[in-house]
C-alpha cells in the first residue's frame, strides 16, 4: 500500500505512520524504474503503487550527480539556481497528479498548485530580467567565495551544499504538501481556512513581485477589483536600477529621482525602505504559509515537515548575510542603511527613516 491508513486526521502528521514505513522503498525504485522504463503502463503501476513522498525524495537525490557533473564540466555553480524556481512547484504538481491518480479529493491541492505556479511564474521572470538564464551566466557570490576557500574545498562545497543540499532543500520545502495530500481523506472539504492560506500565498507571491518590480520594472499594470468592476491603475515608473543604469549612462538624473540616491547605488525606496530585502520576506513567508496550512487542516501545532521551511529560513539568513557582507564593502552607506532598516522585518517606527530622507540635498530633477 503505497499510502498510509489513516484513523484521525493528526495521524497524517504522524511521521512513524506516514513516512516510516515507505523509506524501503527508496532502496528498490532505481532498479524498478529500469525495469519499467520501456514499458508505460509498468511506469504507471510504480506511479501508483509508490508512496508520492518517497518518489519526490527519489528525484531530488537523482539530481543531485546531474548538477553536480554539469557544474563542474562548465565551471558554473548556479545549476540549481537556474531550476530553483521550478522544482517546488513540480513537486506540488507530483503531489497533486498523485492524488488524482489515485481518486482522491483534490481541490485542495488544485489551488496549492495553482497558487505555486504564480509563485514559480515570479521568480522565473525575475531571474530571467536579471539575465540568470543568459549562457556563462552565474551567481557573483561563487567568485567571491573561492577567494576564501582552496579549489578542493569548494569542491566539498559544491558536492555536498551546492549540488546536494540545496536539491534536498527544494524537496523539503514541499513536504507539507504531503500531508495536504494525506488529510484529504479525513478533511476533504474545501474550507473558509483554506480560501485564507490559498489566497496568502496569492498576496505573498504579489508582495515579491511588486518589490522585485520596484528594483527592476520599468513599468507594469496593477489592477484592482472591487465588486463587479474593476479599476486599471498604471504604476508607471523607473524602477531602481533602470534608472541608475541610465544615469551612469547619460550623467542625467531620470525623473521622480535625486543624485544621492542614484550615487549610493542601492535602492531604499518604496517596500526598501522598510525592509532591506522585502521580496526574500515574502519569498520565505510562503513556504512558511504553507506549513502552517497544513497544521490548520490536521490540527496540530508542529509536525515533521516543518524541517523544510525551518532549513529555508537558515539558508535565506546565512545567504543574506553573505550577500549583505559584500554589498557593505562595495557601497560605503550601506551600514547605515542596515542601521537604519530591518533586514526583512520594518524595524519599529522613530528612528531615521529608511529612504534617508532626512539627508536628502538636491530634488528630483525631471527629463
Amino acid at each position: 500500500m503505497a499510502l498510509p491508513v489513516i484513523k484521525s486526521v493528526a495521524d497524517c502528521t504522524d511521521y512513524s505512520k506516514t513516512v516510516l514505513p515507505y523509506i524501503g522503498q527508496l532502496y528498490d525504485l532505481p532498479q524498478q524504474v529500469f525495469e519499467s522504463i520501456a514499458n508505460p503502463q509498468a511506469l504507471k503501476v510504480l506511479y501508483v503503487s509508490t508512496n508520492p513522498l518517497i518518489s519526490a525524495f527519489a528525484f531530488s537525490l537523482f539530481l543531485f550527480p546531474v548538477f553536480l557533473v554539469v557544474s563542474e564540466i562548465n565551471r558554473n555553480y548556479s545549476q540549481v539556481d537556474r531550476c530553483w524556481s521550478l522544482l517546488p512547484t513540480l513537486y506540488n504538481a507530483h503531489f497533486t497528479a498523485y492524488a488524482h491518480a489515485t481518486g482522491l479529493p483534490t481541490r485542495r491541492l488544485d489551488m496549492l498548485l495553482l497558487f505555486s505556479t504564480f509563485w514559480s511564474a515570479r521568480l522565473t521572470y525575475n531571474y530571467w530580467r536579471k539575465g540568470g538564464y543568459s549562457i556563462g551566466s552565474e551567481d557573483y557570490r561563487w567568485d567571491v567565495l573561492k577567494e576564501y576557500i582552496s579549489p578542493p574545498l569548494f569542491f566539498i562545497f559544491n558536492v555536498v551544499f551546492i549540488s546536494l543540499a540545496q536539491s534536498i532543500l527544494l524537496f523539503l520545502v514541499t513536504t507539507p504538501t504531503y500531508i495536504l495530500l494525506l488529510s484529504t481523506r479525513s478533511t476533504p472539504v474545501w474550507t473558509n481556512a483554506d480560501v485564507v492560506f490559498s489566497r496568502g500565498w496569492g498576496f505573498l507571491v504579489f508582495l515579491a513581485f511588486y518589490a522585485d518590480g520596484q528594483q527592476w520594472s520599468e513599468s507594469w499594470p496593477l489592477t484592482v477589483i472591487s465588486g463587479t468592476s474593476a479599476i486599471s491603475l498604471i504604476a508607471s515608473f523607473l524602477a531602481y536600477h533602470s534608472a541608475k543604469r541610465e544615469y551612469r549612462e547619460t550623467a542625467k538624473i531620470p525623473k521622480d529621482f535625486d543624485q544621492e540616491s542614484l550615487d549610493r547605488g542601492f535602492n531604499t525606496t518604496g517596500l526598501w525602505a522598510y525592509s532591506r530585502h522585502p521580496n526574500f520576506a515574502a519569498e520565505q513567508s510562503v513556504w512558511v504559509l504553507l506549513y502552517g496550512w497544513s497544521c490548520w487542516i490536521t490540527q496540530t501545532y508542529y509536525n515533521w515537515s516543518a524541517i523544510g521551511p525551518v532549513a529555508y529560513l537558515i539558508l535565506f539568513q546565512a545567504s543574506t548575510w553573505f550577500t549583505e557582507l559584500i554589498s557593505a564593502k562595495k557601497y560605503p552607506e550601506y551600514k547605515e542603511y542596515q542601521e537604519r532598516v530591518g533586514k526583512f522585518l520594518p524595524k519599529l517606527p522613530g528612528g531615521p527613516p529608511g529612504d534617508f530622507s532626512d539627508k536628502r540635498n538636491s530634488k528630483p530633477v525631471a527629463r
